[in-house]
């Protein structure tokens, strides 16, 4: 212990010996580390909200359908009233919540347009917190029960067909029979989404849609979230169990573009991350080989004093490890400030509306992960440790030589 510890000493007032040099190698390290956690942070919220608004449009963390919906989702592929052990499965304490959907192709057509449109039948006290359309009402009324009469329309598409609220649409669709159903609805409200879905779906309470549609107490889907995501796998197969004749889905089928945007996003961080730390590594050993080559003399007299090389390198290697380190907390501090600063979330503002179209949010929010951060900080620290082993350990075998050559020079 005495030895490390005078080890350490040498270590330490080695580094100040030259402040500037060791100033700017904790300058260069601590930014890397600063654009590591921070962008991680960054990417992290990016691709979560991305999730989150995928889930929220209609989709839930997984589906329930009949066989042959999804090539083909008419009215024909349609599911009979929940009853048995698929009932019980989804009023299971891990089952957040779900929601029954009638969910057909139509076409809507206003005193001046048609337009084809998805019909949506829900039942708004069921959509709550399942789906963003409970909150996304700008202007008008929303549904309140199963069977309240009016229609929601997007901003965008009450927009094209000059409609506007209090005035009559009619939709039309094929209804259980193969005929065609037809109906005027006056509408209620309008509602802000992302642009495609704003253009594309309409909405109106699940037993309008039912009557509508002559489908009776029938639906075309079931959306569910968990409590636990993580559970999601395990309840598919639970599910796909009690009714195997059903086409039971999670997410990551259903939205594989959503899935894609995820994986991109984790792949960018970590190959950001290696770039970072090649950059740093580049650091590392050249300020380090750089402080050895002025210290050759100051190494080869130690040596001469009987100081072993294996106690020169461990003297250095102890050196950068000090210099790694707290370049590693200052990043770490900025990356902290800089996460506090948007922990309420980050307005993307003018770029809102392209991060939309990428099927994000409006509002990022960067969280701070203390045990991402520690793992990175740790092996961050490492790898620029194991960087300078190998040049540290040539170069203080070749101290002798070194310092001979300059002597005799």
């Amino acid at each position: 212990m005495k030895r490390f510890s005078l080890l350490f000493s040498l270590a330490w007032r080695n580094l100040w010996r030259n402040p500037r040099r060791t100033g700017l190698v904790l300058v260069a390290i601590g930014v890397g580390v600063w654009s590591m956690l921070s962008f991680n942070a960054l990417l992290k919220a990016w691709s979560a909200s991305s999730l989150e608004a995928a889930l929220k449009n209609m989709t839930g963390q997984g589906q329930i359908h009949a066989p042959g919906y999804l090539d083909d989702p008419g009215v024909s592929h349609r599911l009979p009233p929940l009853s048995g052990n698929l009932r019980a499965l989804l009023n299971d304490p891990a089952v957040k919540q779900w929601a029954p959907r009638v969910k057909v192709p139509a076409a809507i057509q206003s005193e001046y347009e048609t337009w084809p449109v998805t019909l949506i039948g829900i039942d708004p006290v069921r959509e709550r917190g399942l789906s963003f359309i409970d909150t996304a009402v700008s202007k008008g009324n929303s549904l309140d029960e199963a069977n309240a009469p009016g229609i929601l329309l997007g901003r965008q598409l009450a927009k094209r067909l000059h409609t506007g609220i209090g005035k009559r649409i009619v939709l039309m669709s094929q209804n259980g029979s193969g005929g065609l159903a037809e109906r005027g609805f006056k509408v209620i409200g309008l509602f802000s989404a992302a642009p495609q879905i704003e253009r594309s779906e309409v909405f109106i309470a699940i037993r309008q849609a039912q009557t509508m549609l002559d489908m009776d107490r029938e639906i075309s889907e079931i959306s569910f979230d968990l409590h636990r995501p993580n559970d999601l796998p395990h309840f598919i197969r639970r599910l796909r169990k009690a009714a195997p004749d059903l086409d039971i889905e999670s997410w990551e089928t259903l939205r594989p573009m959503t899935k894609a945007i995820n994986q991109l996003m984790n792949g960018f961080v970590q190959v950001w991350i290696g770039v970072m730390f090649v950059l740093m590594a580049f650091g590392i050993v050249n300020t380090l080989l750089m402080s050895l080559h002025e210290r050759v003399r100051e190494l080869a007299m130690l040596q001469a004093l009987g100081l072993r090389p294996r106690l020169i390198f461990a003297q250095v290697t102890l050196e950068s490890a000090l210099v790694v380190f707290w370049g590693v907390v200052v990043g770490m501090g900025l990356s902290v400030g800089t996460i506090l600063v948007f922990h309420n979330g980050l307005n993307l503002g003018f770029l809102a509306r392209g991060s939309e179209w990428l099927g994000a949010g409006r509002v990022l929010y960067p969280k701070l992960v203390v045990s991402q951060f520690i793992g990175t900080g740790v092996l961050v620290w490492m790898l620029g440790i194991a960087a300078g082993l190998l040049p540290t350990w040539r170069m203080v075998r070749s101290v002798p030589i070194e310092a001979i050559n300059r002597s005799a020079t």
